[in-house]
Order: C-alpha cells, then structure tokens, then sequence
C-alpha cells in the first residue's frame, strides 16, 4: 500500500503504533515495525539510561523504520532527546507538552552529520529538478535496464560492483529488472552550496529509475551488492601439463570473477522480494543474506579528503608521522658493517624500513657479496626491494627469489614482480605444493679473505613498504653465523622440496614449529610444578590451533602464568577454574595493526625469545612454510622484554576477554598508558641524529680492528 505516510516514513501499511507508557516497549516496537507498520517505543517516565537500552534492543530485532515517543513531562526529557539524536532514531513523537526546543537540537545534529550525503526525498524541488536534469542528460544514456525474462536470461553480476534490484508487476505477472551502475560516470554528484553536499550515483538512479519501465509498475527496488569467493584453488587440473606454474596461476586468476556468491548486500527497506528472487537465483542461504542502512561501497569516501579542510584535518585525523631511523644504526655509516658489529632490530611502523632496503643496495654493489635469497608473499605496488634484487643480479650476484604466487588478492602484482625479476636475470621459485610459503628470511651470503659469512634477515611481516607504515612488526637483522647457516639449509630445503629438514636454531613449520613451541610451554609447566619461576608471554594475530591451546590449559593448571596478547580470533576462554584460570587474554586494536608475532618463555635474564612470520593457527603451524627465529643478543632481548611490559601496561586501546567470551576495557589509571603512542614518541626520542664524517670515520676503522662481536647463544 502506498500513501504519503508510507513514503515519508518508508512503512508497508500507513499503521503508527501509540507510545504506551510500560506497554510499548523494544518487543512491541520491533513487532510492529517487521510487520509493515512502524513501531514506537513509549519513553513515559523512564530514565534515559533506559530508553537507550531498549532503542539498542529493537534494532537487533529489526532493520526497520522505527520510533521514539517522548512525554515532554519527564524530568529525564532533555536526556532522551539526546539519546535520541546519538542512536540516530528515524521518527519521534511527542506528547505532554511543547516539543519546540528539541526541533533544534534534532536539526542541529542533522546540519552537522548529515547535510552532505543526501538524498532524493530529503532535497528541495529546486535540486530535484535540476538533478533530474543531469540524470537525463548524464545518466540516463548509458544506462542498460534489463528485465529477466526467456528473451532476457539472467545476467553474470560481476564481484563486489553495485545494481539496481527491482521487482515489476505487469498484469500480475511479477518479473525481476536489473540496472548495472554505470562505470564512466563519477559517483558522487555534488551540489550548489559549500562544495560537499553530494547525492550518490545509486541514489540518483534508485529515485528516477520507475520512469524506465514504462509498462511496469515498480514494487521494490534496492541497491545490491554480490561478494564472490575469492577461494581460488591453484590445484585444480584445468591446465595443460606445459603450462608452468605462473601461467597456470594467470589462468585460476581470471576464474575469481565467476566464483560462487557467498554473500548478497541489500540497502534499502523494501527488499523482501528481491531477497526472495536473489536467493534462489544466486543459491544464497538466508544467513548470507546482509540488509545495510548504509551505502555498500564506501571507496567513494577517500575523494572526500580533497573537500575538507585543513582545520577538520587536524580535529578529526590522527597527527602524521614518518617512521625514523632505528636507534642503533649511526646515519651515513654502512648498514652492513654496523649489522657485522652487532643484531639490530627494527620495529614498524615506528622505524623506517629504509634501512633493510638501505643493506639490500649496499649488498647489490658490495664485491664481497655472492647470493642474495628472499622469501616474497607480499609487496607493495611500486617496491624498491624489486629494485635492488635486480640490480643485484644484473652485477652478477645469485640472486634466488621465492615468490609465493597464492598470496590471496596479491597474486596478480606478485605475477608481475616475478616476471621483471626473471627478466633482470634472478632465479624465481613458486613456492610448495600444498604449502604456502608465509615466512619472510632474507639471506646475504658473502665472502672474505676470511672465509664465508652471512647477513640474515628474519621478520614478522611482508616486505612491504606500504604496510610496514600501518602494521606494527619486528625486523631482526643478525650476522650470526649460526643463525645464518640455518637461513642455508632453510633456502636449500626449500630448493629441493625438503619441508622436513631439521634446524639447530631456527624453528620452521611444518616441520619443527609447533613441536618447538609446544616443547617450551612443556618445560615451563615443569618449572611450576618444582615451584621455579616461570611465564608465558605470546603475542599473535590469532589463537586456533588446538594442540597448543591444550598445552597452554595444562600449564595454566599447573601454574604458569600465561598472558596472551591476541588481536583476532581467539579459541581459548581464560579464567575458568580448573582450566585456564592462570590464563590472560587482552586484544589492542588503535591506529595501526597489531602484526608483530612475539613468543617469551621464562622470566628475566632467562626468557627465551622468538619472533616469527606465524600465528598459532593450524594453517601456519601445519600447512605453510613459516620461520621464527629466536632472540640471542642479550640488549635486544632486553629491549624486547620491555615492550612487552608495555603492551602488558595498555589501558587505552587494549581489551580483557572474560571467560564469557566477552571483551571489557581496562580500568583508567592517572598514569595511562597508549603503547603505540608511547612506542611512536619513544622512536622519535632515540632517533639518532646525522653524525658529522670525523665521527663516521672513526666508527668504521673502530668495525674494521675489532670485527664483529661473537653473540651469545643460550
């Protein structure tokens, strides 16, 4: 049914519930509201605290238009009708008094949060007309309608791409229409005013769009929005035996656009006969069926950027910063000799990858260097990294380079990483069959008077001078030669396919990481049981695999300490007596992604170390190649175990998970602590200043008498 009370309010049936007072709460609201009519929730004397309750209740009952009724006599009034505003409440009514003085505060909050994006129904007759104009003159030629039909079959709608959804009634014949999104024509019209009033291109469609069906009457219409899944199987046998392993990659890629749907969007109210249709035709469940009240694809909002000022840039963006020169590394001085003098490590985004791709260059030049190895999953669309391994190669250097092809939504820039390196003359290998190859060691492998030696580099993120601004990682660079021997076998294991080598110091899935890991929680349980101290710190992405989840609830048992900083998903609930009830789990989630993997077991002077490329998940501990590496330079570990303490300390963005499954915030201390802000200030305190040449010069002959130091091994 259609009225103008339908419209305005966008209900089935022109039915408004009464706000009754202790009657018409979030289950009589929510009711009302799905079966076409709109719901009230009756606020009567209630505090505020209350009402904002029940308007959280009804939405997760219902994605329709809903309202508040306000008696202006409660004392509490002022306090709802700012509730109101805040949970973006779509009608309120009044009763009991005059609700004059709240129509502003309504407006205000509409001027200040919603005057930009609008649309249709909400503009005057003037903007209506005159984009209708543009819509006719812009738009309207390059739209293609569709009405499904034997003449018409479905059409392929293509991954993640926005269309208009209709259902037509012709005769009482229901049939399905559908409006592709033009690609040419920008997305965002902006109107007459200040410069950021803007109706979306869908918006624009969505309103005028009945007119292209002229023998049609429109009975629902809604943006939809198609996910494909992206889980392409490199393995299927539907390439020719000649093809090698790059070209049959190429072939998997294209087939991404023809997956199966996994899931539809839907924005808009009125959609239940599109869901139904879409369903059937598309084999969607009702579960991966998603309605939004917001636009499905939000790209659109970085051009904003160009409309605002530079005053709202400061208010409402975090300040800039540029990642600085690592404390220990003495600008103009060679990285490689100051590696050879002792490990450094590099922390993202904090410090500047630079100095990685600084060693890179030195090496690609360097005569002392005979090979350059490099495991690849990820990189950044223009990398230097490429650079300097080809100029590598094109000086003479060996120069391996195993490119993990399957990095899922790279594989396309990493196809064509490959394919320039192999034409500047490095060797490319494609990783393991049915093991992705997810670790991230760089090996520089040179040569003296005095024999061989190495440079090994092994971290916990990409190679990616992109993210290592945004993801907060751990670099290690190490001239140990024992670390670096292993790095040897590691490249040659993975040169001959050998994913069981065995390694003295480094631990390497599949073969020996999780047995590695589970070994150390094992012997801390055993110095709890002989009442030594004890500890387990371990920081990841994500907790799932169950054998060390078993291991780490014996040891909890046994009365180990475990604190475990766990940014994902996390498969272990803590303090359940009898269980894990020596268990803590916490989560920081701020302004740059927790990446960095950290594995500490003991305590003090004694805490064994690891970093790795590995979550403790069964897909890295067992199906893909990953290396942690352990910590020997007693400074880094030191300094390691402090930025431990410092997470430890987050009170501001760090999250307990209680034994519920619920996350709570961290009680406020007056000495609050942000680990990523104290990390970013800290960087910025003890980042070394230019060294003047005299000082330049006698650091080297210094590295030159005494050599590199012999680091400790535990």
């Amino acid at each position: 049914m259609k009225t103008e009370i339908t419209e305005l309010l966008n209900i089935e049936y022109p039915i408004i519930q009464g706000g009754m007072a202790w009657v018409a709460d979030y289950h009589l609201a929510a009711a009302v509201s799905n079966a076409g009519g709109l719901g009230l929730i009756g606020s009567c004397g209630a505090p505020a605290s209350w009402v904002k309750d029940q308007i959280r209740e009804v939405k997760k009952l219902t994605d329709k238009p809903f309202g508040v009724n306000i008696m202006l006599m409660n004392p509490e009034a002022d306090e709802i009708a700012k509730v109101i505003v805040e949970e973006k409440v779509p009608v309120v009514t009044t009763g009991a008094g005059n609700p004059a003085k709240y129509i502003g505060t309504t407006q205000e909050y509409i001027d200040r949060n919603m005057k930009y994006n609008l649309h249709c129904k909400g503009m005057t007759k003037e903007e209506k007309k005159k984009l209708k104009t543009y819509y006719e003159a812009m738009i309207l030629p390059v739209l293609s309608p569709i009405v499904i039909g034997k003449q018409h079959p479905f059409p392929h709608i293509p991954n993640k791409v926005l269309q208009i959804g209709l259902i037509l009634k012709k005769k009482e014949k229901i049939s399905f229409g559908i409006i592709g999104l033009p690609k040419d024509v920008e997305r965002m019209i902006f109107l007459s005013g200040e410069g950021r009033r803007y109706v979306l291109l869908e918006d624009i469609i969505l309103y005028f769009c009945d007119e292209l069906f002229e023998n049609y009457t429109v009975e629902e219409k809604a943006v939809l929005c198609i996910t494909r899944s992206a889980d392409i199987n490199p393995d299927d046998e539907i390439y020719e035996s000649t093809d090698d392993y790059r070209t049959h990659m190429k072939k998997i890629i294209k087939m991404r656009a023809r997956l199966k749907p996994v899931r539809l969007e839907i924005e808009g109210n009125r959609h239940k006969e599109n869901k139904k249709y879409l369903s059937e035709r598309l084999n969607i469940s009702e579960q991966d069926i998603f309605k939004s009240q917001a636009p499905l694809d939000l790209k659109y909002v970085y051009k904003l950027t160009d409309k605002v000022s530079k005053e709202e840039r400061k208010n409402g963006c975090y300040r800039p910063f540029v990642p600085a020169l690592n404390r220990d590394f003495i600008p103009g001085v060679s990285v490689t000799k100051q590696i050879l003098e002792e490990d450094k490590l590099l922390s993202f985004p904090f410090d500047s990858m630079d100095t990685f791709i600084e060693l890179l260059k030195e090496s690609a030049k360097d005569k002392e260097t005979l090979s350059i190895k490099i495991t690849i999953y990820r990189l950044a669309r223009q990398a230097r990294i490429v650079k300097y391994l080809c100029e590598a190669a094109e000086n003479g250097k060996e120069v391996l380079v195993l490119m993990e092809l399957r990095a899922r939504f790279d594989e396309e820039n990493n196809i064509n990483y490959s394919e320039i390196l192999e034409e500047a003359g490095c060797k490319v290998m494609y990783g393991m069959e049915d093991y992705k190859v997810h670790s991230k060691v760089c090996l520089i492998t040179k040569k003296n008077s005095r024999g061989i030696y190495y440079i090994t580099q092994i971290g916990t993120g990409n190679y990616n001078e992109s993210t290592s601004k945004l993801y907060t990682d751990l670099s290690l660079m190490t001239a140990s030669e024992e670390i670096g021997h292993d790095a040897s076998v590691f490249f040659h294991n993975m040169a001959t396919f050998n994913l069981q080598g065995t390694y003295e110091h480094l631990l390497v899935a599949p073969s020996s990481l999780q047995d590695g890991i589970i070994k150390r929680i094992e012997r801390e349980k055993m110095k709890a049981e002989s009442f030594q101290p004890c500890g387990i710190f371990m920081k990841m992405n994500s907790l799932t695999d169950r054998k060390i989840i078993d291991e780490l609830s014996k040891a909890s048992n046994a009365g180990v300490p475990i604190f475990l900083l766990i940014r994902g998903i996390c498969c272990i609930r803590p303090g359940i007596p009898g269980k894990t009830e020596n268990i803590r789990v916490e989560s920081i989630v701020g302004r740059f992604l927790e990446h960095s993997r950290i594995y500490a077991f003991g305590v003090g002077d004694d805490t064994e170390i690891y970093i790795s490329s590995a979550d403790m998940m069964t897909r890295n501990t067992r199906r893909r190649v990953e290396v942690a590496a352990p910590i020997y330079d007693p400074r880094l570990k030191q300094r390691i175990l402090k930025m431990i303490n410092v997470m430890k300390q987050d009170n501001i963005q760090a999250q307990v998970l209680l034994a519920n499954g619920e996350y709570t915030t961290k009680k406020k201390r007056e000495d609050n602590m942000n680990s990523q802000i104290h990390f970013l200030n800290e960087a910025k305190r003890l980042a070394p200043k230019e060294k003047t040449q005299k000082q330049n010069l006698f650091y080297q002959v210094k590295g030159i008498f005494f050599g590199k130091k012999k680091l400790r091994k535990k």
